[in-house]
């Protein structure tokens, strides 16, 4: 199994300065190699007999050219532009299993990154520090948690700060506390609260972007009022990407802890296949949808029951779990959203969310054979 642990760097300016040449010549690889792509494969549509482009043929045709046309590649670790090249192959593959889209250029300051494999760099667990080539030593804020072999590390910008994420393969899952294994539960996700569980547990939700959304719409009129290129501009630019960072940390790590719940003290798991990006077409909801995090939910849920050997039951997308009586099971088609209490003819009333989260209890005992 391999994790990955996210760890802040203590840095300098000269230390900053190098990280953000190295995600420069990531990015900047990245995209030579996927105009590159784009160019080969169009020749190779017009005459079959030219190959098709792979990373590989795209990474030497870099270190062939680097030298000399791109000569301050070499102020960074040779990690930094082949593994981007690397990471376009597997977003191709990705694009051509049709797991995900096709790939596009990346932006200065949207998601600065680069990658070293285990061989370029070496930690000092005793000191907190990290060696990375042509830098030196870099200050760790903690040690790295996993025990395995290192596979690579991967530097990141978040608003102003660094970190660096290390993949560890590793069998050792000792710091995970052990399932409680309280039978099954259905999980009904909604905008109200975050989660209902069918034992009657709700679980309110931080809802980060409306408690700081006024914060964040000053913040970014101030923005917008300063001129381009200015130093009060950058300041501001950097005020912004804290309170967006602040905002998703107070997301991520509210569903941590219901995920981590969750996988602890139940063995089974059942929750709904939710069309995300269509429920993101609602205008009304959109931005409260958006807000309580549900792709990360199901992202984490999935991961962390692969740890703790959980099962995840996902109903079907047309199930209908709001509509149908638990008591009964007559579905009530003429529900609507403002109903937020389900009255059924045989006489059953109960909240609408936790009548949602016992039928998807229930949905386990339809689904086995």
């Amino acid at each position: 199994m391999i994790l990955a642990h996210k760890i802040e760097l203590q840095c300098n300016n000269k230390q900053r300065t190098y990280f953000a040449k190295a995600s420069g010549t990531a990015r900047f690889a990245y995209n030579w190699a996927l105009a590159q792509w784009k160019e080969q494969y169009q020749t190779h549509k017009e005459n079959s007999e030219n190959p098709k482009p792979t990373q590989g043929k795209l990474r030497k045709q870099l270190n062939a050219i680097k030298r000399t046309e791109f000569p301050w590649m070499l102020e960074v670790t040779k990690n930094a532009p082949q593994m981007a090249i690397i990471q376009l192959g597997e977003a191709f593959n990705r694009f051509f299993k049709g797991q995900a889209r096709y790939p596009t250029f990346k932006k200065k300051g949207v998601r600065d990154s680069f990658t070293i494999t285990n061989d370029q760099f070496r930690l000092d667990d005793s000191l907190k520090r990290i060696k990375i080539p042509n830098l030196g030593w870099v200050r760790l804020r903690e040690v790295l948690r996993f025990k395995g072999k290192i596979i690579s590390a991967t530097v990141s910008r978040q608003a102003d700060k660094w970190f660096v994420s290390i993949s560890v393969e590793t069998d050792d899952l000792t710091h995970l506390r052990p399932a409680e294994n309280q039978s099954n539960v259905g999980v009904d996700l909604g905008v109200k609260s975050l989660a209902t569980l069918s034992n009657g547990e709700v679980v309110a939700g931080s809802k980060p972007l409306k408690m700081l959304l006024a914060k964040l719409k000053r913040q970014s009129r101030q923005l917008s009022r300063k001129q381009k290129g200015s130093a009060n501009r950058q300041k501001a630019k950097n005020n912004l990407a804290k309170l967006h960072a602040r905002i998703a940390n107070i997301r991520k790590d509210g569903l941590h802890k219901l995920t981590s719940d969750l996988t602890r003290r139940f063995d089974t798991i059942v929750i709904e296949d939710l069309n995300i990006r269509g429920m993101l077409s609602n205008g009304k909801l959109s931005k409260s949808i958006a807000d309580m995090g549900f792709y990360e939910f199901r992202r984490q849920l999935d991961y962390k029951s692969g740890f703790r050997g959980n099962l995840i039951f996902v109903a079907d997308r047309w199930f209908p779990s709001s509509k149908t009586c638990s008591a009964c099971g007559i579905v009530k088609q003429d529900l609507t959203l403002k109903d937020r209490v389900f009255k059924c003819e045989c006489g059953h009333v109960q909240d609408r969310d936790l009548n949602a989260a016992i039928n998807l209890k229930h949905y386990v005992s339809t689904a086995l054979p």
